[in-house]
């Protein structure tokens, strides 16, 4: 097997691969709704008869939520790298269906100005990414009767609902899965549709809300105003002292351990030209918001933040209603670079929270989601090979690109596998992930596939 006839094998199937994808997407496996846990299980099924077709030994493996598909192939033997191919087969709830132009659950083909794109819900978010694998090992094992690496495969069914169950089955299974090298995840961007990216940063996440009590029960503005305590004031005035006047974070300790980026990564950045200016102008803003007197690319890749994600109290219904909540609430996230801890972020909210707090009020403080940042070796031979077929692939290097997001599952393969992992995803930023008319441009499709087919051929020694 060479990686020519690989390519070529890819190239000549597209119609085969298309048709498997899309038998893929009309599985409604909306991890989120309960109505939908059939099709959760129906699209973990799928999965394991496509994985056994191609030579792989696979199970449906129950947990706590959705079932988790996993599957091992030996690969030619002897001293060869051991790759986890890790994603999610869960999609986000296609609500509000009446802004989707075609139903979100039939693929429909479009053209865009990168040629043909696929419409649907979890079109690239992540069933289009687990297929370019999929279709890579595919043609592998009718190639070449099977990979040129040994492989392990793990595919959750709640990543979209955060991984509930992700971490405990982890731990359960880690005999199972420890032995790898490496984990591969594709979930996330390239630079653009021509520039290929190799994730190096994901933000961290610590999620919190925030309920503060006064009264014993809703008050007459009239009668009480101006003496009365009012919740839903507090709490506005306590999360707008959580930024100062330069858009920083005003929690103590909050930057601590918060590392300048290395002067060569910044100008790595500075030299993508990125169009703060366009980036904004897309969702109909103009104005940078956030710490003054930083680039976009740093404020998104290399800098921590604090959102208020929802507020609510008192009357909010039509018309008026003159009253004095007893209870406000807030979400709050906070997303965290370098090394900080989630867990000491909650702590310091917690703090500065109640350091604000008068004597006729009560907090509570509710802790959700916590995932630590992630950094990747940017020297590591992992990552060295991923540039090599990249640019093989693209003519053009790829760009070491940081991730305004977070995927937890990196971290918990890191703290509970002790297993590092190599982010290379070909979404764009106009796929609409996670909203109506999402899509994947099959030329990004095809390339992710094709990447991956020269990855193992490079890391097999089969190149």
């Amino acid at each position: 097997m060479t990686t020519t006839d690989i390519l070529a094998h890819l190239d000549a199937n597209e119609d085969a691969i298309r048709a498997r994808y899309f038998d893929l997407l009309r599985i409604p496996s909306v991890s989120a709704q309960p109505a939908h846990a059939d099709d959760c299980r129906r699209a973990a099924e799928w999965l394991r008869e496509e994985l056994t077709a191609i030579g792989f030994m696979t199970e449906v493996r129950e947990t706590a939520g959705h079932p988790v598909v996993v599957a091992h192939h030996p690969g030619p033997g002897g001293n060869v790298p051991h790759l986890l191919y890790y994603g999610h087969y869960d999609v986000q709830p296609a609500e509000p269906y009446e802004l989707w132009t075609s139903p979100p659950f039939e693929p429909t083909t479009l053209d865009g100005p990168n040629g043909p794109r696929t419409v649907a819900r979890g079109a690239v978010d992540d069933k289009g990414q687990v297929m370019m694998w999929l279709s890579a090992l595919r043609s592998c094992h009718e190639v070449a009767g099977g990979p040129p690496c040994r492989i392990s495969v793990l595919i959750e069914g709640e990543e979209e609902v955060g991984s509930p169950s992700l971490d405990a089955f982890l731990a359960q299974h880690a005999a199972d899965l420890k032995p790898a090298d490496i984990v591969v995840v594709s979930d996330t961007n390239m630079w653009d549709a021509r520039t290929p990216a190799i994730t190096t940063r994901l933000r961290g996440m610590a999620y919190a809300q925030i309920d503060l009590y006064a009264a014993s029960r809703d008050l007459h503005s009239g009668l009480y105003g101006g003496n009365a305590l009012n919740p839903i004031n507090l709490l506005s005035r306590i999360l707008g002292g959580m930024h100062d006047e330069n858009g920083r974070i005003t929690l103590d300790g909050f930057y601590d351990a918060v590392p300048p980026i290395p002067n060569a990564l910044a100008q790595q950045w500075h030299d993508l030209n990125f169009d703060e200016r366009r980036f904004l102008g897309e969702i109909g803003l103009s104005t940078p918001s956030g710490e003054k007197g930083l680039p976009a690319l740093q404020r998104m890749w290399a800098r921590p933040t604090c959102d208020v994600n929802g507020i609510w109290g008192g009357y909010t219904g039509e018309g008026s209603k003159t009253v004095i909540a007893a209870e406000a609430h807030a979400k709050v996230s906070f997303r965290l670079v370098g090394y900080q801890d989630p867990h000491a972020i909650f702590d310091s909210l917690e703090r500065f929270v109640k350091e604000r707090i008068p004597e006729d009020a009560r907090v509570e403080i509710q802790r959700f989601g916590a995932a630590p940042p992630v950094t990747v070796d940017e020297d590591s031979r992992w990552v060295a090979a991923a540039r090599r077929v990249l640019t093989e692939e693209f003519g053009k290097p790829p760009v070491m690109a940081g991730s305004g997001g977070s995927i937890p599952v990196v971290a918990s393969f890191k703290t509970i596998l002790g297993l590092d992992s190599l982010l290379i995803g070909f979404g764009l930023d106009d796929d609409a992930v996670h909203s109506p008319n999402e899509k994947f441009d099959w030329a990004c499709l095809m390339h992710g596939a094709r990447s991956h087919a020269r990855l193992l051929a490079e890391l097999g020694g089969k190149a």
